[in-house]
């Protein structure tokens, strides 16, 4: 089965209607949509109710007709006015009052046709296929079939290309927050139909405001899941204008979505329960214009020779797979201080002999090293130290190291 919407002037209106039915349609110059119905009855049942809710959808007065084949859907759309079902086997009998002009065929076979006295589908379905076929040659045949109901048009399905921008110019200058927060929950609540229509997510929104006198506004989100929530994305955009609000009045607004593929994640059943990615890139949001983006984030180690050398990159939320849990083992662990503790260290043959910090304190009774690094001579702040584990009479076993450039001394960590 396939239906067929008509409507004068409005073809970008009857796509997008379209679109919401059935990922099967295809645009039919310039005034009509076809679309295939096939598995839309178990959504929407009879060919009827099909056609109502494709009315209710249309968003204009539009011309329904529903065929078994797509020429007569086609025809049907073009001739009748309002909703038309017409069953299998019945095409030549509804057809049959339709004027000839709906056609399209050369000029000079019209007005042969006319020359006939024909008006009418019905009248010409009515002649002999043989007469037709020597007066008008293949292309006659071909129009007599059409008026007959006999279609042969092969749906070419339309290819929307996978651009989702919105784009608005308003209609005066916008100073405050709330006004163009409620512009952009307009375009991202139709972004977001749009990715869902079509199985899709989005991983990274790109905003830029046309400001008064001034550059452009650019505001880049990296989402770290692909997700497809108009609600946090409004959010997270509320919360990233509110840290840094454009520098003029906001004249025009560019809102694009880039499609992915949204992301698909099986828990396991002995696992906890990791927290929404949504409320946690709100979250995470809120902490990085709370604080910085230097302070937030996950950890990583820099490739240099510099004691506890790392830097913070924005968090990413990785899918979590049943790793085999490592074997048990005896490790020493050191747990670094940051900052490190001052310390007052007495030295004795080269040797550290008493040290004293502010959270413990005794005689050594063992020591090894010294190991010594030193690195970033040519930065600003560079490194140049001298390492000793040593064991404290009745406390604690840790790490020092003193600062060869200042002379100082500080305690780096203590091991378990």
């Amino acid at each position: 089965m396939y239906a067929c919407l008509h409507a004068l002037g409005n073809l970008a209106l009857l796509t997008e209607c379209a679109r919401r039915f059935s990922p099967l349609f295809e645009e039919i110059p310039p005034d009509a949509v076809l679309i295939d119905l096939r598995g839309l009855t178990t959504l929407w049942g009879t060919p009827q109710s099909i056609a109502e809710a494709l009315c209710n959808q249309a968003g204009l007065p539009a011309d329904i007709a529903i065929a078994s084949n797509a020429d007569c859907a086609i025809l049907a759309a073009r001739g009748f006015r309002g909703i038309t079902v017409i069953p299998p086997g019945d095409e030549a009998k509804i057809l049959a009052p339709l004027p000839l002009n709906l056609l399209s065929g050369p000029p000079e076979m019209a007005d042969a046709i006319a020359a006939w006295g024909i008006r009418t589908f019905g009248q010409f379905a009515a002649l002999p296929q043989l007469g037709v076929a020597a007066r008008l040659g293949a292309e006659g045949t071909k129009l007599q079939r059409l008026a007959r109901g006999e279609g042969f048009h092969h749906l070419r399905p339309f290819e929307d290309p996978l651009c989702f921008e919105e784009e608005i110019e308003l209609d005066y200058p916008v100073d405050l927050l709330e006004p163009l927060l409620f512009v952009l929950a307009r375009s991202l609540n139709e972004l977001c139909a749009r990715l869902s229509t079509r199985a899709l997510a989005t991983d990274q929104i790109r905003l830029i405001l046309t400001l008064e006198n001034g550059k452009p506004h650019v505001l880049t989100l990296r989402l770290p899941v692909p997700m497809c929530d108009p609600k946090s994305f409004l959010k997270l955009l509320h919360l990233d204008l509110k840290a840094h609000p454009p520098e003029a009045s906001v004249l025009g607004i560019h809102l694009s979505l880039n499609p992915v593929k949204p992301q698909v994640q099986q828990h396991g059943i002995f696992l906890p329960l990791s927290p929404e990615p949504t409320k946690l890139e709100i979250t995470l949001s809120r902490l990085y214009h709370l604080l910085s983006p230097e302070q937030v984030g996950t950890p990583e180690l820099l490739d240099t020779h510099r004691p506890d050398a790392f830097r913070m990159n924005r968090f990413t939320a990785a899918i979590t797979r049943n790793v085999p849990p490592p074997k048990a083992q005896q490790t020493v662990i050191l747990r670094r201080m940051r900052p490190p503790l001052y310390a007052h260290v007495r030295v004795k043959g080269g040797k550290p002999n008493y040290v004293a910090a502010s959270s413990f304190r005794g005689d050594v009774s063992f020591c090894s090293g010294p190991w010594r690094s030193s690195g970033d001579w040519w930065k600003e702040e560079p490194w140049d130290w001298a390492e000793w584990d040593v064991a404290l009479t009745g406390s604690a076993v840790c790490r020092i190291y003193k600062d060869l450039r200042t002379g100082r001394w500080f305690v780096s960590g203590t091991y378990d």
